[in-house]
This record gives C-alpha cells, structure tokens and sequence, in this order.
C-alpha cells in the first residue's frame, strides 16, 4: 500500500509543464476570454457590415486555395514519383522551391509585372495585340498566387505519400490490364488520401493565417479585418472578438480533418516498400511532362526570382544604407531572440512532458502546440493585450508608469506560441533516441547528471535541436503580422519594410528587402532537399 500511494519525484515536473504549457498558450487564452468584456459599438457595426463580406471571401479563398494546390501539388507528385521524362530528377527537388518565397513577395512581384500599368500588359499593347489578361487584382488573381505559393505543401506530403505506400498494389492493378490514369485514381491516389489531406489542411491553416498577401490584393478576410479593427478603429477588444471567430473556424478545420483521416485509412503489407519503378515517357507525353512542370517552376518560382532580381539591381544605390543595414541586423536580432526563447521554451516542454510519466499530457501540449495553426494576427492581439493588462496592474497597484508596454515582450509573446511545434516537433524526435535505460546505466557507472546530460543526453538531442533552431530563425525572419503590430516604435524590420512599400505601391523599393528574405529562405528549403527522400 506504501508503494501504491508513494509520490514519485517525477510528479514533481507537472507544475513545470501546466507553467510552460500557460505561458505559450496565453496569448490565445487571453483572445478565448475576449467575450467576458462588454460589446462597443465598433464591434456591433463591423458585425453587421463587414462579416458577411469576410465571411464570403474567406470562403472563396479556402476554396480555389485547396483546390489549386490539391491539383498542383498531386499531379507534379503523381509525375515526378511515377513516371521518367527529361529533367525528372531536378524538377523533383526544385518543385519545392516556391516555399522559400513569402506569400506577400510572390503577391506583390505578381502584381507589378501583371498589373494594368506592369510591364507585360504594357509589352501587349505596345505590339499592337488585342489580348487582355484577366484582371490580377481579383478573386481569381489572389487565389491563384496563394496556390502557386502554397502547392509545395501539398506536393510534399503527396510525393511522401506516394513513395512510402508500396508498389505491390500498383503492380497487381497494371498487371490487370488498368492504364496508368486508372490505377492513379483507383489505387494510388485512395492510399496516399490521409497524407493528402494533411498537406491540403496546412495550407488551409496558411492561407487562413496569410495577412501580408490579401492585404496587398486589398482582400478582405479575417486578418485584414483584425488589422483594420486595432489600427483603424483603434478597439483592441473588437480585434480579440473577431480573432475569437477565427479561433473557432480554425478548430472546425482541425477536428474536420482529423475525422477525415480517422475514415480513409490505409496500410500495406510491405515492411520495405521496393523501389519505384518509374514508367518512361515517350513522344509527345515526355515532352508535356516536362513542359508542365517547368511552367509551374517558370511563374512560382524563377520569373519572380529574376524580377527581384532586377527589382533589387535598380534600387541598390538608392536604398542599400545605414537605415537598409538597420532593418537587416533588427530582423537578425529578433529572429535571435525568438530562437533561443522558442527552444529553450521547446527543451522544457519536451523534458517536462517525458518526465511526467504519471500524468497523460498529450492534450495539454497539443494545445500548447496549436499556435501554428493560429494566423499571427491572433496572437499578436492576445500579447498585446495581456501586455496592457499587466501594466495596468502595475500601475494601479503599485503606482509605476508604463514599465512592459511598448517594449518586445508582446512580440516574444506572439512568437513563442506561433512557431513552437517547429521547434517541438524535431526536439521530440530527437529525444525519443534518449532511452530511460541510457541515464539509468550511466549512473550506475558513477555519472553525474551533469555528465549524462553533457555526454549522452545532448549529442542525441543537438541534431533537432539545431533543426528546430533553424525553422524557427528563418519563419521569424519572414514574419510579418506580429512584427507588424506589436512592434516597438522604430523597431522596423524587413518584413515590415515591405508592407510599408506596397501598401504605398511602391513596388520596385520593395524588391531589395523582399530578395534579402527569399535568399534567407532559400536555407531550410536547401536543407530539406539534402535529405534522403530527395536524394535518387
């Protein structure tokens, strides 16, 4: 009975985690406790007015978003994985390579060349021809760059699919005399659905969570709308209610896709799925497979590169100083910052939840892990007002003047429960190499736990340590809402550079900050081409 009831010290690490689990969920807490305050005016008129207008456009947007990308991104996977044509092995790895392009870069390249006034409807009409492309800064226009920005997602997740599930079913379908457009939709397509529909969820989690984009097409959704509420309206409780509303259509998105995947599950009977067998194209098929997947390289990716290019060349003298140098070392400096906070946060998280071996905390770090999920729009609310909160109790309770507000602690706030799972997911993996039989053996052995820590416990973890470090640096670098609106004054970085020039539609300013960030994601997308998957 002593036993039974006995405390275990391990008991002792689940106030660190309910703390560490706290501390990054508050912003998104603080958003949830928005409906506790008395309704204004504001809200009432943007409730009336706005939402069914926001409403309709994120629809559409979700829409044309998903299935774009749903197209693109199999049908390159289905290609590139399947079949052998001319320059199948580049296209494999480079058709990722849109991901190191900001969402609101791409927007703002793609209208300054087809704009009305842009140089290739410019080139048109000097030619005398009577074609007119349809308008860009449209439904159409913004749905069409988000998906030519956001397929690599999908593409990822299908080509994962697609290689892992086994071609021993494929075989048997092919040996049944099914053509090739057959066995993809009656046998591969089906087992690579769960994978599929996890990539088409992420990109509805970016496209939800997109602001520097829709507010260069002038698009109204929810983020834009959160925006206009705080800094046009200046109602920082209207901003936490309608951030409220996305909070809730972000969780049906969540528990819609995992019903998705509970249903269409799959496996295979093969332990070691045999390599692919690619079937090789010839006569005019090679050719438009290689076709069609250089013209979706050709607008993702290289024609906005040369553009920023050409963008940056121009602008060089005129805006490459002190002043350019101070936006490059403050986006340095806070991606920093919210480095070491985000992994250190992500270390704690991971010993705490390992160690409370008697207590199940898989829901509370799934929640503490949802920030991702969540537009930075949201977070950047909650920081800030939790932010304010705090220095209104200091000084009503203590009589200090502004001591927290307007200094980084609401955007260490909004940084720190947006990117943790990219810090938390690849120190988890790590961890899982650190068997309890390893600490357990070393102690025998007379170790510290200093040693054990030092000599086999962060070997193992510096890989994913790095890893997480890395994703997290280079988002934070790109990011664009919470730097936007919690910034301290002239706290100005590259991302915020770039809104400011197209908000202004001065679009060649904005190509050499925009350049600077693409290069800097260019790091983990090289990166992730290095891995096995991608090598053969």
């Amino acid at each position: 009975m002593k036993k039974l009831f006995k405390k275990t010290p391990l008991n002792k690490q689940i106030p660190l985690l309910l703390l560490i689990v706290c501390t990054i969920s508050a912003p998104l807490l603080v958003v949830l406790s928005s409906w506790f305050t008395p309704v204004d005016d504001i809200f009432i008129h943007l409730f009336k007015t706005g939402l069914p207008e926001v409403l309709i456009n994120t629809f559409w947007l979700l829409l044309g978003v998903a299935i774009g990308t749903l197209l693109l991104g199999v049908s390159l996977a289905w290609l590139t994985t399947t079949f052998e044509f001319p320059g199948r092995s580049v296209f494999d790895w480079a058709m990722i390579l849109p991901l190191a392009i900001p969402t609101y870069v791409l927007a703002f390249v793609s209208i300054s060349l087809f704009d009305r006034i842009g140089p290739i409807q410019g080139l048109l009409r000097a030619q005398g021809s009577d074609l007119v492309l349809p308008p860009i800064r449209s439904t159409g226009g913004v749905i069409l760059v988000m998906t030519l920005a956001l397929y690599p997602y999908v593409y990822l997740f299908a080509r994962n699919g697609f290689q892992t599930q086994g071609t021993r079913a494929t075989e048997v379908a092919r040996s049944l005399g099914q053509s090739s457009w057959h066995t993809f939709f009656q046998v591969t397509l089906p087992m690579g659905g769960p994978m599929i529909a996890a990539g088409v969820m992420l990109v509805l989690m970016e496209t939800l969570a997109d602001f520097g984009a829709v507010s260069i097409f002038n698009y109204d959704t929810f983020t834009t709308t959160i925006y206009k509420a705080w800094f046009s309206m200046f109602s920082l409780s209207t901003a936490a209610k309608f951030s409220s509303f996305l909070v809730l259509l972000v969780f049906i998105l969540v528990m819609a896709e995992q019903a998705v995947r509970q249903r269409r599950r799959y496996t295979t009977a093969e332990r070691q799925p045999a390599p692919t067998v690619r079937t090789i194209l010839t006569g005019k098929r090679c050719y438009a497979a290689s076709a069609y997947c250089g013209l979706i390289l050709l607008f993702a990716f290289i024609i906005p590169v040369i553009q920023l290019l050409r963008g940056a060349s121009a602008d060089w003298g005129q805006h490459f100083d002190a002043r350019y140098l101070g936006f490059l070392s403050r986006s340095l400096l806070l991606s920093a910052l919210a480095t070491l906070l985000v992994t250190a946060s992500a270390l704690l998280l991971v010993y705490a939840e390992r160690s409370a071996h008697s207590f199940k905390p898989n829901l509370l770090v799934r929640f503490a892990t949802l920030g991702y999920a969540l537009p930075g729009t949201i977070l950047a609310v909650g920081g800030m007002i939790l932010v304010t909160f705090i220095d209104h109790q200091l000084k009503n309770r203590l009589g200090l003047t502004t001591v927290i507000t307007g200094t980084l602690l609401a955007m260490m706030l909004g940084y720190l429960s947006r990117f943790m799972i990219l810090a938390y997911n690849p120190i988890d993996s790590a961890m899982h190499r650190v068997t309890p039989h390893m600490g357990e053996a070393a102690r025998s052995l007379g170790a510290t736990p200093f040693m054990i820590l030092s000599k086999i416990q962060m070997p193992l973890v510096r890989g994913g340590i790095f890893a997480g470090s890395l994703l997290v640096f280079v988002d934070v670098m790109k990011e664009m809402p919470i730097t936007l609106m919690t910034r301290p004054f002239g706290w100005d970085t590259l991302a915020v550079r770039i809104f400011q020039f197209t908000s202004e539609g001065e679009w060649n300013h904005a190509a050499l900050p925009a350049l600077t960030l693409v290069i800097l994601g260019f790091i983990p997308v090289i990166l992730l081409t290095r891995q096995p998957v991608f090598k053969g």
